[in-house]
C-alpha cells in the first residue's frame, strides 16, 4: 500500500499573504511540515502548490513540489490534481501552515490507514476546553459517535450543554485528512453540499453523502497554525522554549 502525503502550500493569503514562506527558526514554515512527513513511514512527500515562488523554495530544500491550477475552490481539490499520478493508495492531507505538528501524530495517522483496510476517509482531532472553543466560530468542532467515527463538525460549540446536563466534552477539528484513492477521486466529484454551504466546512460533504469520516484522536495538541503574522511569533516563542519542535 502506497501512502503519500501531500501538502497543499499556496502563496495566496487574505491575512498573511506567503505564510507558507516566511521563516521560522530560519527556514521556511512549510519545511517545517514538509521534514516533518519526510520522517514518517510515508512512501512519498509532495507540496502542492500554485505558485512558483512556492515550488523553488520547496526544491531549494531538497523537497518535491507539484505545480497545480490556481483556480481549485479548495485544497482537497488540489491534493486531487497533485496525486493523481503518483500511484498513491492513501493520500494523506498536511497543511502546509502547520509546522507544530508533531511527526508522532502524522505517523499514527498513517499507520490507522495501514492497519484499518475497512476506513475510507480520517482526520484528527483533540480534547479541548469548552470555555475556550465556545466563543470562537474560527475552531471547528467535532461530535463523535461511540466508535470515533464523526457524527457532525461545526462551528457552533456542539454539543450544546443545557443547564443541568451532564457535559461529554469537547474536541476540536484539525485539519489534517486521509483518504483512499478512490474515496478521495469521488469526493472531488461530488457538488457541494447543503451542511457545507451553509457552515463552510467541506468536510461536510462527505458527511451529506454517506461517507464515514474516522476521528483520530491526538495525544497532545498540535500549538498553534500559522494564520496571522501573531501565530508566526508565538511559534517562534515556542520554539524558543522547546529547543526546537519535535
Amino acid at each position: 500500500m502506497k501512502v503519500v502525503v501531500c501538502i497543499p502550500a499556496r502563496y495566496g493569503s487574505v491575512r498573511f499573504p506567503g505564510k507558507v514562506l516566511a521563516k521560522l527558526g530560519g527556514k521556511p514554515v512549510v519545511q517545517w511540515v514538509y521534514e516533518k512527513a519526510a520522517a514518517t513511514s510515508a512512501d512519498e512527500v509532495l507540496v502542492a502548490t500554485d505558485d512558483l515562488r512556492v515550488m523553488e523554495a520547496v526544491q531549494g530544500f531538497g523537497g518535491k513540489a507539484v505545480m497545480t491550477s490556481p483556480h481549485h475552490p479548495s485544497g482537497t481539490d488540489r491534493i486531487w490534481e497533485a496525486t493523481q499520478s503518483s500511484g498513491a493508495d492513501v493520500v494523506v492531507n498536511i497543511q502546509g501552515d502547520e509546522p507544530l505538528i508533531a511527526v508522532e501524530s502524522i505517523e499514527r495517522f498513517i499507520r490507522l490507514f495501514r492497519e484499518r483496510p475497512e476506513l475510507e476517509m480520517a482526520t484528527m482531532v483533540v480534547r479541548a476546553d469548552r470555555k475556550k472553543l465556545e466563543a470562537n466560530p474560527n475552531i471547528v468542532k467535532a461530535v463523535l459517535d461511540k466508535d470515533h467515527f464523526a457524527l457532525y463538525f461545526s462551528r457552533a460549540c456542539v454539543p450544546f450543554l443545557r443547564e443541568g446536563g451532564e457535559d461529554c466534552g469537547v474536541y476540536q477539528h484539525w485539519g489534517v485528512y486521509g483518504f483512499r484513492h478512490e474515496t478521495l477521486e469521488r469526493f472531488v466529484s461530488l457538488p457541494e453540499g447543503m451542511l457545507e454551504k451553509c457552515e463552510k466546512l467541506e468536510q461536510l460533504r462527505a458527511l451529506e453523502n454517506g461517507i464515514k469520516i474516522y476521528a483520530l484522536i491526538a495525544e497532545r495538541p498540535h500549538g498553534v497554525g500559522i494564520d496571522t503574522e501573531a501565530d508566526l511569533r508565538e511559534a517562534e516563542r515556542i520554539i524558543a522554549a522547546q529547543g526546537g519542535l519535535g
